[in-house]
């Protein structure tokens, strides 16, 4: 996908990859980028510097998505590429992490990809062509040692993509499905998981995610992995399953034994 002349739309786009998404896109001349967010003066921050359109946006509530859309459309004509890019690290734990904090992560890390697939699909697939950029995690492939909630929804995260990747693939739908490890954000400064802390040794910086989601796009690979060694423990975990738990739960201990 060429960015130039494109309208897009970033949620998530007040801070952290969101933010570097569309300051790449603008640099990539793009014609139109609304940014989406519920931190309101974060995204008007964002986009007086890209010239875009900020949106206040809960993705968690399907008829803010839906008005998202409405807005975006009524302000450029149209949507070519949607970046469902907002998530939260939710609470460390698993069997003991309450329900309501179970519900909270699904409702943000996961169903915002319905909401706006629901929303913006019907134009896109009469028009014969469009763009999804789902934002899912490493953990989505791997998983997340200490947080459960979290690799569970960006598991399924990743599950959607490919599922509308092959249903609609062939009408001129494309998906690319963003999967990072370790990022220099705030979410990641903030994480008290095991993982968390594990990776902000290796942490990229934001602007190196949206390098690699610019070549991923234009490439129109399915999984932009802006760490390439995920795609090596990937592959490591399909060909031995068994192997890779074992590994794991190696890595589980560890982490344990040092705190």
């Amino acid at each position: 996908m060429e960015l130039k002349g494109k309208v897009v739309v970033v949620t998530g786009g007040a801070n952290g990859i969101g933010r570097a998404l569309c300051v790449r896109f603008a640099k990539e001349g793009a014609r139109g980028i609304v940014v989406a967010d519920f931190d309101e003066q974060g995204a008007q921050r964002v986009a007086l510097e890209t010239g875009g359109l900020a949106v206040k946006t809960d993705v968690s509530v399907e008829s803010e998505v839906v008005r998202l859309v409405e807005r975006a459309a009524e302000a450029f004509g149209r949507i070519d590429l949607f970046c469902s890019n907002a998530g939260i690290a939710g609470n460390a734990g698993g069997i003991e992490v309450a329900n309501d904090d179970w519900q909270r992560i699904w409702d943000v890390n996961f169903m915002p990809h319905v909401y706006a697939a629901r929303a913006v699909l019907p134009a896109m697939l009469a028009r014969g062509e469009g763009y999804l950029l789902n934002t899912a995690s490493a953990a989505g492939l791997l998983t997340s040692p200490g947080a459960a909630p979290y690799a569970v929804t960006k598991h399924a995260a990743v599950a959607f993509a490919e599922w509308l990747s092959i249903t609609y693939g062939d009408q001129g739908l494309k998906v690319s499905c963003l999967c990072p490890q370790g990022v220099n954000t705030r979410m990641l400064e903030e994480s008290m998981s095991t993982t968390g802390k594990m990776l902000k040794a290796g942490a990229l910086e934001p602007d190196d995610v949206a390098e690699a989601v610019v070549v991923g796009l234009g490439e129109e690979r399915f999984l932009i992995l802006p760490h390439p060694e995920v795609g090596e423990y990937f592959l490591r975990k399909a060909t031995d399953y068994d192997r890779w738990l074992r590994g794991m739960r190696r890595l589980q201990a560890s982490l344990t034994d040092a705190g």
